[in-house]
């Protein structure tokens, strides 16, 4: 997997970092501080698990064996279910290099989200302000680019950070008070001077945070001038719940507060994401209705053959 050889490829990088750590791992301590609550967690985070998977998984077979959804729209959705996707493992105890690799991904998975949602906003302008040249616009070739561009931001970002960790040395405590490997808590607990991966990595939040969300915002004004001008209540309903749907997943509204916050950004949001953005959508319950058919035809010609 890509974790496996990103951790092996770290392991000659990190040979002088661990050498300067007292422990050789960290304890992610999450709700460990409620021993009472462990069951009822567990069987909670368990069902939104696997609700997550089946959703974003379903989601994404659906769009890819459905012709009718083979559109700009559904093909940037199918790689946000494959995002929310990555948000859902956890271990709680993990070595230092595991902690790194799973802080690479992290960064690298919520950039491109972050950016990604960026660019299905401007697919929707396209689509209401200049529905006459959504389809020259909006071509194929396109798509890819800024789907590989999402990607490469993020990758690129992920990667100046954890760069940046690898001459970081930990003698506090090992227990980090979260669910996952963050930027802000390993700083916390190492020995060294961070103020060079802080000052990182608040230039590149704000950047990333600033345009994202100014594109969006850019975006939404000119969607709403011409919703504005649309005189036809339906018309309006329609624009106005795509639009309120990307905002509430907006870079600009996902703003770390707390574990519980945290919560709903890595676990919450990709269970819902298949719900609030496709089942909703009479495309897609269209598609899943001739899903469903095809199946039953193809069950029938089995069974009935015997």
């Amino acid at each position: 997997t890509p974790q496996h050889y990103f951790h092996h490829l770290l392991l000659p990088l990190t040979t002088v970092w661990t050498n300067h750590s007292m422990a050789t791992e960290f304890i992610l301590v999450g709700f460990g501080d409620h021993p009472e609550l462990q069951e009822v967690l567990l069987v909670v985070f368990l069902i939104m698990y696997l609700i997550n998977l089946m959703g974003n998984v379903g989601m994404i077979l659906l769009i890819n064996c459905d012709p009718r959804l083979h559109t700009p729209m559904y093909f940037f959705l199918s790689h946000l279910f494959l995002l929310d996707i990555s948000f859902s493992s956890r271990s709680r105890t993990i070595s230092y290099r595991g902690c790194l690799t799973q802080f690479y991904f992290y960064v690298m998975f919520g950039t491109a989200e972050a950016f990604l949602l960026t660019v299905m906003t401007y697919d929707c302008y396209m689509a209401i302000c200049n529905p006459l040249q959504y389809t020259l616009v909006m071509s194929q070739g396109l798509c890819l680019r800024l789907v590989a561009s999402c990607y490469a931001a993020g990758a690129f970002n992920c990667s100046v950070h954890t760069v940046a960790m690898l001459h970081l040395s930990f003698c506090a405590s090992h227990r980090l008070d979260h669910f996952y490997c963050e930027g802000p808590l390993l700083f916390a607990l190492s020995c060294s001077d961070t103020s060079i991966n802080g000052i990182l990595m608040l230039i590149f939040v704000s950047c990333m945070v600033g345009n994202t969300s100014m594109a969006t915002l850019l975006s939404y004004g000119c969607i709403l001038a011409v919703v504005l001008q649309t005189h036809s209540p339906r018309t309006r309903h329609k624009a106005f719940s795509t639009c309120t749907s990307h905002l509430g997943h907006s870079p600009l509204l996902r703003v770390k507060l707390d574990k519980v916050v945290s919560i709903f950004y890595t676990a919450v949001t990709p269970m819902l994401n298949p719900f609030v953005y496709s089942l909703r959508n009479k495309e897609v319950r269209a598609a899943l209705s001739r899903v469903r058919r095809k199946a039953l035809l193809m069950c029938h010609r089995h069974w009935g053959s015997f």
